[in-house]
Order: C-alpha cells, then structure tokens, then sequence
C-alpha cells in the first residue's frame, strides 16, 4: 500500500542553508512513498520597494528566493499546493511554478490558466488537486486566459441573533457558502481525476484563524468525499482544527503550520500535524512544533499526546473518534 505523508503551510525564506529546514522531520518523511504540503510562498524572488511590495494588499509580506527550492528537494518533498492567498501576483506565481519544474517538484492548484491551476499532479498514481478559498478578489484566480489559482471562493452573511430587537449588541452568526460554479468545478475536477486514477487528494487552502470551522470548509469538503476524493487536507488558519470522517474518509479541516520562516509568525501558532495516510487502510496524524529557534521537530510523550488530545476533542464534536497512543492519534 502507499504512504502519503502530508502537512501543512509551510514557508521557507532567509535562510543560509534551506537543505536544512526539514531536518527535524527527516526520518517521518523517510517512511512515506509520497510527501504532499502546502508552499505558502511563492518562489520567486522578491522585488520589494518601498512602493511597491510582494503583494500589494500584504504590504509586510515577503517572497521567497527561487534557492530556498532546496529545503523542499533536501526534505524530500514531491508534490506541493500552490493554491493559497499569497501566490500572488500571477507574475510570481508563474516564476515560483518554474523554480519547482526546474527542481522537479509535482505542483498542483496555480497554472498559465484556469484549465492548468485545475489540473491535477500525479505522483505514483495519486492525483492531487488544490484549492484557495483565501483569495483576492482581483487578479488572483486563474481565467481562460490569464494565469492564477484555482479557487473555490465563498460568500459571506450576517445574520441578526433572535434576540437582538430585545437585547441590542447581541452578535449575528456568521453563515458562509461556496459559489455554486466554483465549487462546481471542483467537484467535475475530481470526479475526472477519480476516473482515471486510483486515488484522489483534495487539498483547500480555506478557514480562519482558531478551532471553529466556518460553514463552507464543511460544504466543500464533504462535496469532495462524495465526488470521489479519498482525502482532503486543509490548511489556511495556521492553527490546528478538527478531522472529520465523512462517507468512511477522512477531512482534516487545518493541519495548521508546518515550516514558517516569515518573520511575523515567528513564536506564533507553532504546533502542527502531519498525517500519515494509507489508501483504503488507517490515517495517523503526528505532532510537530516549531521552537524558539524556529526549527521544527515530530513530537513525543507527553508533548505529543497534548496536541493530539486537543485534536481528539475537537473531532470529537464531529463526531469522529481518534485514538491517542505511542504519539499518535489514529482515526477508528
């Protein structure tokens, strides 16, 4: 059976030496036939001026050098999402898809347009497909003719709490749902990929920051189960959030950060997950968290069983069962 060992956002810039970054992960990763995260960071080099940043709407973000490639050929990294809200502009996301060609690292979620940013990557006869509902609303998703993400976006309301004409102040509930053509698309996109390959990954760059799901994550991802995907990973918030078993497969709403090297997240949302995956057998999800010194290491004992106890009563409320053991938590 195979192994896909995934995990969340992960960033690599500034560094001497990127070969390094997975180092703390180094022997995990060495058990999988497949490794799958998220690049959060185009590489593309970064042409910041003062008036004119990375990306425009994001004035303290920067990107990252083509070199830090490495990091993820070093950690042995074969297939990465380019879907999220910093791929941006398309400029660079075009530059970054290059950099990964050239390392010969599988991309999936950005392209030249829409029909590429939809296309699937194979590995070992896995498709993976991937998404960005944090998205800019101009110039960012991909189109017939010009180049971007795919995105699944959404739209959001207000709606007042029944007893706010009595007790004024009172908030509103926030009620989400993903554009019906978008998510169209995407689950045409898996239905086809589930037709001529043996197994599907879904991966959605979505959510908010914290442990409570917005309403779309939930409307996706299960429209991806039932399209045929056999697993979906999210990622977006950088905090950890819930698994959900849907139609027998697993959602992993937001394995949280991985490898974080932008200044602004040093110290901040440090705990992740990786999730070892085996097709049609088990999923096991493993603890990571970056230090102060901003290396990143699996964690085990009492650390371990921390997180994942956290994760366990999360998924709890979704009516999902993990088994914590041996620094693990397994989906029954």
């Amino acid at each position: 059976m195979t192994l896909l060992i995934a995990g969340g956002d992960v960033n690599i810039q500034n560094r001497a030496d990127p070969s390094g970054a997975f180092d703390g992960l180094r022997e995990v990763l060495a058990r999988a036939d497949v490794r799958f995260v998220n690049l959060e960071g185009p590489l593309s080099g970064s042409p910041r001026t003062a008036d004119e940043p990375d990306v425009p709407h994001k004035p303290n973000w920067t990107h990252s050098d083509p070199a830090m490639v490495d990091a993820l050929v070093a950690g042995g990294i074969d297939v990465v999402s380019c879907a999220n809200n910093v791929t941006f502009p398309p400029s660079a996301a075009l530059a970054s898809l290059a950099a990964l060609d050239a390392a010969g690292i599988a991309h999936c979620g950005t392209g030249v347009d829409r029909d590429a940013a939809h296309r699937p990557a194979v590995v070992d006869g896995i498709a993976f497909l991937a998404y960005t509902s944090i998205c800019w609303p101009f110039g960012h998703a991909a189109t017939v003719q010009s180049p971007g993400v795919a995105a699944v976006r959404a739209s959001t309301a207000y709606v007042p709490d029944s007893r706010v004409a009595e007790v004024p102040g009172r908030a509103p509930r926030v009620v989400t749902t993903p554009l019906s053509d978008e998510l169209d698309r995407l689950v045409a996109d898996v239905r086809a990929a589930r037709a001529a390959r043996d197994h599907v990954v879904v991966s959605v760059h979505w959510g908010i920051a914290g442990e409570v799901l917005a309403d779309y994550q939930v409307t996706v991802g299960r429209a991806a189960i039932s399209a045929g995907a056999d697993l979906v990973v999210g990622h977006g918030p950088h905090s950890i959030q819930a698994v959900e078993v849907f139609e027998g497969r697993p959602i992993l709403y937001s394995l949280g950060n991985l490898i974080f090297d932008w200044p602004v997240m040093h110290g901040r949302h440090t705990d992740g997950l990786l999730v070892e995956h085996e097709f049609g057998r088990s999923t096991r999800l493993r603890a990571v968290r970056r230090s102060a010194d901003n290396v990143t290491s699996v964690l085990d004992g009492a650390e371990a069983d921390g997180v994942l106890d956290h994760v366990a009563r999360l998924s709890a409320a979704r009516g999902t069962t993990l088994t914590v053991a041996d620094g693990a938590a397994s989906l029954l």
